[in-house]
């Protein structure tokens, strides 16, 4: 560092606050990060870290980056983490209960600052020690979760179906059966069907099962070309997108026959042409508040949750984009 801070003209103090990210004026901070870049000088982050038991580096635990939900927030997540001068780890557990702990170990054995996860293990061993926040799954009271309106979404959803007409409404849900926020979806959108009065019924696919059971529903609730059910709410927006597949498959239109809202805000998905009606999840918030939470220096004050508001957007679903 002494090269450094002779070739930026700069006490070596400034060259130890700028490489920490401890703020300095903007005329010295560019002077060092031009004087580092021109010697081919890199900080050895683990070395600091083992000094300062600070590495600048948080972990991110996540089920996979194939769903479009997990992507975006976890895109999101990093960009924050980016400006607040932190770097990312990303693993990956495909839904191992086992991976998670296994993951959540060996992060902790490099140092990390702190841990941001989407779990699906209730029963996680995590440091006390070190900072953690769940995303969507509120497992421990000392561990803060940040998860959008799940139950609020889940009555919008179907306040909206009313709304467009839809008479008989069906929710499906796909995934994992761990309990967690996203459980509320169905609750918020079977409290509105039971205030209304409204004929409805709750349909769970589990993963392993695919889309049979869902085809086995149609199948039986089809007669003479119409579907029992006007009304579809599907936890996902992936879910909805599939959902509409199968039922244009046996010449039910979308959203002529059949209205459908998803969840997540993704919306779009394999081809240009497909928009969904959605509940969106305020990603950059999520992400915004999670990082918040991890950063944050006071940690006994910490809130168990955080639930973040939701809209509902339309899209080429539902009537009201006719």
């Amino acid at each position: 560092m002494k090269d450094v801070a002779a070739e930026a003209g700069v006490a070596l103090g400034t060259v130890s606050k700028v490489f920490n990210h401890i703020p300095v004026g903007e005329e010295y901070r560019l002077r060092v990060e031009e004087a580092a870049r021109k010697l081919g000088y890199q900080v050895n982050s683990y070395a600091r870290g083992l000094k300062t038991n600070k590495t600048n580096t948080v972990a991110l635990i996540w089920p996979n980056l194939r769903h479009p939900f997990f992507a975006s927030l976890s895109d999101a997540i990093i960009g924050t983490l980016m400006k607040r001068g932190y770097r990312t780890i990303v693993t990956i557990t495909n839904y191992d209960s086992t991976a998670e702990q296994q993951c959540i170990d060996l992060v902790r054995q490099n140092k990390v600052d702190g841990i941001i996860a989407l779990t699906y293990n209730p029963n996680l061993e995590v440091d006390p020690q070190l900072p953690f926040v769940s995303i969507d799954r509120h497992f421990r009271a000392e561990i803060p979760c940040v998860a959008s309106d799940n139950f609020g979404g889940g009555q919008l959803a179907a306040q909206k179906l009313l709304e467009l007409g839809c008479q008989k409404l069906l929710f499906l849900r796909q995934g994992s059966n761990v309990a967690g926020e996203a459980d509320k979806r169905r609750m918020g959108f079977e409290a509105v069907c039971r205030e209304r009065q409204v004929e409805f019924e709750s349909l769970y696919l589990p993963n392993e099962a695919g889309f049979a059971p869902f085809e086995a529903f149609l199948a039986s609730h089809t007669h003479d070309g119409a579907f029992d059910y006007d009304g579809i709410f599907c936890n996902t927006d992936r879910l909805c997108y599939e959902i509409q597949k199968r039922l244009e498959l046996l010449g039910l239109r979308v959203p002529q026959d059949v209205q459908m809202i998803g969840f997540d805000g993704i919306q779009r998905f394999d081809s240009d042409d497909y928009y969904c009606s959605t509940i969106v999840q305020p990603i950059p918030q999520m992400a915004q508040t999670a990082v918040d939470l991890l950063l944050s220096t006071d940690r006994s004050s910490l809130p168990a949750l955080i639930c973040l508001p939701v809209q509902y957007q339309p899209g080429g679903t539902t009537r009201d984009c006719l």
